[in-house]
């Protein structure tokens, strides 16, 4: 999971018009701009391949499988936070994955990325499950927010990836 870094230690006041919803299909170009700006500030390792269309596909599409929220203050949109359902053998119960979680540099430190976590929290807590996302390791700023949030790192977790060529040259093995 990538997300926004949150430099500020202290927060300021959430702006009154604050307002967090469902994305649109019409917010997808800026959803677009918030992935690119994200992947830019984290120095993600990869080029950003998602394209409106495959935004529109996954979030908007026959067979969506992903949700958004946009977050807007006085009318703009100023923060994003794409996610989905999981289920868990262990719980026996359905839970939610944030994928991405961005806030523009303007309005860090603002509590919008808190009003963001509370929304997906409670959708975590609707379907009885739990809330969990990946951040990158050198993402310091992050840590500490989510850790401010009473959220833990699940060091006993490993992330494992079988993608591109490798993934490719894994299919194509005869068996």
């Amino acid at each position: 999971m990538r997300n926004s870094s949150v430099r500020p230690e202290t927060r300021q006041d959430v702006p009154a018009t604050a307002d967090v919803r469902p994305a649109r299909a019409e917010d997808i170009p800026r959803i677009a701009q918030f992935i690119r700006d994200l992947a830019a500030e984290e120095s993600f390792p990869g080029a950003v391949t998602a394209n409106e269309s495959d935004l529109e596909t996954v979030l908007f599409g026959a067979d969506a499988f992903a949700r958004a929220l946009v977050v807007q203050v006085a009318g703009e949109a100023v923060g994003f936070a794409v996610y989905y359902p999981t289920y868990s053998t262990v719980t026996g119960r359905r839970g939610v994955h944030l994928e991405d979680l961005y806030v523009t540099d303007r309005f860090r430190g603002h509590g919008i990325g808190e009003l963001l976590m509370r929304r997906l929290a409670i959708l975590a807590r609707e379907t009885g499950g739990r809330l969990e996302w990946w951040v990158l390791r050198s993402n310091t700023h992050a840590h500490r927010f989510y850790g401010r949030l009473g959220a833990r790192d699940v060091s006993e977790i490993a992330v494992w990836r079988l993608a591109d060529r490798p993934l490719d040259q894994f299919v194509n093995l005869k068996a």
